[in-house]
């Protein structure tokens, strides 16, 4: 199976630990972000995974050329040149990307316990285009979702702003976790150029495509994106 860790990020919230370092290799009980990721998803089955690069990307190329594991193969999405966001740089890895079965796609700060193979076995029954892993909790933005787990919007409760790819009276607002299971069809819908947020693919594509929420709120979940969360990470880090 198919894996895509979004590496690229400037970590600005990470300073001054990302000044000189990439995010994804600040180190955690000694061992790289990513070193962490890649070792979880090839725990869940995940054998082909790629990695979008762009902050210091020559220290996680190096990383992952000298980084070898029986059966796993590891791809480079170079974006050294320009930064994609999350849209743009899914785009660019098609070619990587493509193939018969969905692909899991992940950010390489997100630490989570959750279940990867009912959020898989979630996506393959649903039938959507993709499913985002959704949870209840706080923060400023938020996807709304129907009681049928169908995406209908996004709400930013700190500025008001809300989208709507289609009205619905009761709706369940929830925070996305950074990760995302995605069929491959939808590079044949994505007709946004350049650098762009999957965040506006999935609302454009919400109005004739069903993008379902898969709910989490069991499992244990970690933004590692400040340096204060890092304290946290290492106490629950060998629980993966």
């Amino acid at each position: 199976m198919k894996a895509m860790i979004f590496a690229a990020g400037l970590g600005t919230r990470l300073k001054p630990y990302t000044d000189h370092t990439p995010k994804a290799m600040v180190k955690i009980k000694g061992k790289p972000l990513l070193e962490w990721k890649i070792e979880w998803l090839q725990k869940w089955g995940f054998n082909e995974i790629i990695v979008n690069v762009h902050h210091f990307s020559d220290q996680v190329k190096s990383f992952l050329n000298h980084y070898h594991k029986p059966g796993l193969q590891i791809a480079i999405s170079d974006e050294s040149d320009f930064l994609l966001e999350t849209g743009g740089g899914l785009k660019k890895a098609k070619p990587l990307l493509i193939g018969e079965e969905p692909f899991l796609v992940v950010n390489v700060d997100i630490l989570s316990n959750i279940n990867l193979k009912d959020f898989y076995q979630s996506h393959l029954n649903g039938k959507a285009l993709a499913t985002l892993a959704v949870r209840n909790r706080n923060t400023s933005r938020y996807f709304v979702f129907n009681d049928n787990d169908e995406l209908c919007g996004w709400k930013n409760v700190k500025t008001g702003e809300e989208r709507w790819s289609r009205k619905t009276d009761e709706g369940n607002v929830l925070a996305f976790s950074g990760m995302h299971i995605i069929s491959p069809q939808i590079f044949d819908l994505m007709e946004e150029e350049g650098a762009f947020s999957i965040v506006d693919v999935y609302l454009r594509l919400a109005q004739n495509h069903l993008i379902k929420a898969f709910r989490h709120d069991e499992s244990i979940w970690i933004d590692v994106g400040k340096p204060h969360h890092l304290a946290e990470a290492e106490k629950f880090i060998d629980q993966l």
